[in-house]
């Protein structure tokens, strides 16, 4: 009993912890994706990245290191983009460039794990991004861009680019503030349970489940062949890589302590990159996609970022192999020695981005009190079996986390 208590704990200590490292990221995410939907027309999108072209590909993948920030976040704001007109292509590489190409992202990556998967984490999602574009140009899934933007024009009445209003006086505007409060609200309301989920079940599989489950699942780690598996063993840790990530996900930051466990264990540097570039192909991401997208282009993107990944984890590793610059097992740091709420600059980001959401809370409230809110949900024939059973498992997890809360202050 005592052991199962002490793994509740623990358990919900992560959880929280992660949210705690991520949520300033969330809000950033959030805020650019409604000052997006409701400043900018879809006819200066169309212009600026409508193509799918290099230039389309780099202004996607420009802005989306600028606005770097987590998965969900970056979902929000990359359906933002496409909604308003912006290519398949230059979209997905603002998504990639935004989880891949991140400052902190890199820091956190050299403290547990070396310098070698910093670059394996830059090149690499340049590279990504690259073999995305190139899918998308071969595969021309036309049909199913189609269907997706008829998807999310369905959840909207009312489209503001018909109204000759600049983005100059729409942000001097109280109206479009309190759009842009009432958008912002929506986007947690679609995604919330979908975080408590991910994020609980991350902190459960981080404290319960033992890391020879993981040496079990990458053949070919921790035995006499670690240091030289062979082409096929690496092959199957890349390919089991984004499998081990949809069951434990935890999100780009939240991940590499896991990953620097994979490392530690044996686990191929193909392998570790290819989990860490899976943070965009779990269980929470699909589903989000899903009721941004339809199911038909979530899997979709699924499997091009599949290819990529598996291509891109080989192509890093034996790019370093060629050059005698793979990191030898044991290099990173001990996971364990992480600490997530400190008095550093997290906290700092985290009050400040508290206080911006509390303002877009305020202008929700604002905009219901006026005369007609342009966005709002649409129910159609109430909530799916899907939307009840995440209900149930949100209640659950909320319960579990405050259990483990309540252990923690006792």
């Amino acid at each position: 009993m005592q052991d199962f208590l002490t793994i509740w704990q623990e358990a919900a200590t992560t959880s929280l912890g992660f949210f705690w490292m991520a949520l300033w990221a969330f809000i950033l995410g959030y805020l650019i994706s409604s000052l997006i939907q409701v400043l900018v027309t879809r006819e200066r999108m169309q212009k600026t990245m409508g193509k799918d072209g290099p230039k389309s590909i780099a202004l996607g993948t420009f802005f989306g290191f600028l606005s770097s920030s987590c998965s969900f976040s970056a979902l929000s704001t990359t359906r933002a983009l496409f909604s308003k007109g912006a290519g398949l292509a230059p979209s997905l590489a603002f998504m990639l460039a935004s989880t891949n190409l991140v400052i902190e992202l890199g820091m956190v990556i050299a403290i547990f794990l070396g310098w070698q998967f910093v670059v394996g984490e830059y090149v690499g999602g340049i590279l990504l991004i690259l073999v995305t574009w190139l899918m998308v140009r071969i595969t021309r899934p036309r049909r199913l861009e189609a269907l997706a933007r008829k998807k999310m024009d369905e959840g909207h009445e009312h489209d503001h680019d018909s109204q000759p209003v600049s983005w100059k006086e729409k942000i001097t505007s109280r109206k479009y503030w309190h759009e842009i409060g009432m958008t912002y609200v929506m986007e947690w309301q679609m995604v919330w349970k979908d975080v408590l989920i991910g994020f609980t079940v991350a902190g459960i599989i981080s404290a319960a489940v033992p890391q020879s489950f993981f040496q079990a699942l990458f053949l070919g780690s921790g035995g006499d062949n670690a240091a030289n598996p062979g082409f096929w063993l690496t092959l199957q840790q890349a390919l089991v890589a984004p499998l081990a990530a949809f069951f434990t996900f935890i999100g780009s930051m939240g991940n590499i302590p896991l990953a620097a466990v994979l490392f530690g264990q044996g686990v191929t540097f193909a392998g570790v990159m290819a989990f860490i570039f899976s943070d965009l192909v779990v269980l929470p991401v699909l589903r989000i996609n899903a009721a941004y997208y339809g199911w038909k282009m979530a899997l979709y993107i699924l499997g091009i970022m599949l290819v990529g990944i598996v291509s891109v984890a080989l192509v890093m590793h034996y790019g370093l192999a060629a050059f005698g610059m793979l990191p030898e097992f044991g290099s990173g740091r001990d996971p364990g020695e992480r600490e997530f709420f400190q008095v550093n600059y997290q906290l700092v980001l985290n009050i400040v981005f508290l206080l911006a959401t509390a303002v877009m809370v305020w202008l929700y409230r604002q905009g219901q009190q006026g005369e007609h809110g342009h966005h709002h949900h649409h129910d159609h024939g109430g909530p799916s079996l899907t939307d009840k059973v995440l209900r149930t498992l949100s209640v659950v997890a909320g319960l579990w986390l405050a259990g483990g809360a309540a252990l923690i202050l006792l």
